[in-house]
């Protein structure tokens, strides 16, 4: 059994169109809030959260609506459309808030955007596991991932350019270059995938290498009448690994959120300035998830994320002592990149492992609830923690929450796949 890389390739414009778009969102949001309406850091953590308050109840039921959906496009491909069409609408609308300074129209069109945007990622993350089988999905994952990360680097080259001085008002050219890019992505994926021709190729894949195509099926949403229930020992790993989510996200997500504002604020470069640092660990990230795809399957998902996991503490920890830029801050965020693009790759696969394929809409908002809820408190509290006890607090406090979770991912015993090597060392090149 080989992965379709050419095929994974064309799902995965969904998740760069939808990375493309957070990681401007992540960088230039706290900027608008505190260079244009003067906003303290807590209050601009707790606009950062609302985002993903909205994710925690919506990133389920879309999952759960596109497992129930029936139509000519297949399940998830109407909510990735009409999602991104809708967001890109009120996308165009930003820019035209913070130029008018009206503090309220920009909270009601960036309130009518996140609810937009959240009504299409569940699906478009269900996409992949839908047309892949369960033992690939970590090599799928690895693949989803990297075009991600290219979403970003795109994204951060742009804002490396275009992000204006503090002093200035006008977004308009870095948003609607960010806009043009998604609606490319979007239309590529539109010609190039037809899910329910995917999904038959899964399950004739699937029966070909003797593997139930029930527990990987996700052509009839109505077919399990009655899940059997999850046994206690499953379920637990399915909580801790959960739990690993929400503590990793807490650290990871606290510094990505405020490290424009850092940059500014602690090191004292302006503009764009951030986005060099930041593509740097995006980059290490585009490197290293198609390996980490490969050594998960060698040596197992947990081992690997637990790997990723000490190597992103270690970057965060190493940063804590340099207390103005350095070259070294390159090298940390190299690492950085690394450890995340290792836990990424394997820990969503763990938990739609533990799933038959008719709920994955239903395990992967698990998967986005708990990382969503770490989004929700972590922007506020560590705000709290860079407004009263000051910047120097960023990067321990990042390295403190992503070490706790080594600790809960230690003892998860279930979600792994078996290994399965390639049948020869050019397997990886072929369907390309």
């Amino acid at each position: 059994m080989k992965l379709s890389y050419k095929r994974t390739f064309f799902v995965g414009l969904a998740f760069m169109s939808i990375s493309a778009f957070w990681q401007m969102y992540d960088s230039i949001t706290p900027l608008i809030l505190k260079n244009v309406f003067g906003l303290g850091d807590t209050l601009q953590g707790a606009i950062m959260a609302v985002d993903n308050v909205l994710a925690l109840f919506m990133l389920p039921l879309f999952g759960m609506l596109s497992d129930a959906t029936k139509s000519p496009l297949g399940r998830r491909m109407p909510y990735i459309l009409g999602g991104t069409a809708g967001a890109l609408v009120f996308m165009a609308m930003v820019p035209a808030a913070v130029m008018s300074g009206s503090f309220v129209f920009f909270c009601v069109v960036l309130g009518l955007l996140l609810l937009t945007m959240a009504t299409y990622r569940s699906p478009a993350v269900a996409l992949m596991p839908d047309v892949t089988p369960k033992p690939l999905r970590s090599k799928g994952n690895a693949v989803i991932n990297l075009m991600g990360a290219l979403g970003g680097v795109v994204t951060l080259a742009l804002l490396s350019k275009l992000t204006p001085e503090s002093a200035s008002r006008n977004y308009f050219p870095i948003f609607l270059s960010v806009m043009a890019f998604m609606a490319v992505c979007i239309l590529v994926l539109l010609w190039r995938v037809k899910e329910p021709e995917m999904v038959r190729q899964m399950h004739e894949e699937s029966a070909a290498a003797g593997v139930d195509p029930d527990e990987n099926a996700a052509e009839e949403p109505e077919a399990p009448a009655k899940a059997a229930p999850m046994a206690p020992d499953v379920k637990r790993s399915l909580v801790l690994i959960l739990l690993s989510v929400f503590l990793w996200f807490m650290g990871y997500n606290a510094v990505i959120t405020h490290f424009s504002k850092y940059v500014q604020v602690y090191w004292g470069i302006e503009g764009g300035g951030f986005a060099n640092i930041l593509m740097v660990a995006t980059v290490s990230a585009v490197v290293s998830y198609l390996p980490a795809g490969f050594i998960a399957s060698k040596i197992g998902r947990k081992k690997t994320i637990l790997g990723g996991v000490l190597l992103l503490a270690a970057a965060f920890g190493a940063a804590v002592f340099f207390p103005g830029f350095t070259p070294l801050i390159f090298v940390f965020f190299a690492l950085a990149g690394v450890g995340w693009a290792t836990i990424n790759v394997n820990s969503y696969p763990m938990v739609v492992e533990m799933s038959r394929g008719s709920d994955v809409g239903k395990y992967t908002g698990y998967y986005y609830t708990f990382s969503m809820a770490a989004q929700i408190v972590t922007p506020i509290l560590s705000g709290a923690v860079l407004e009263f006890l000051g910047y120097a607090y960023l990067f321990p406090y990042g390295c403190l929450f992503v070490a706790l979770s080594f600790f809960t991912m230690l003892t998860v015993r279930h979600g792994d796949s078996r290994p399965t090597p390639p049948a020869d060392g050019l397997e990886v090149f072929e369907d390309m």
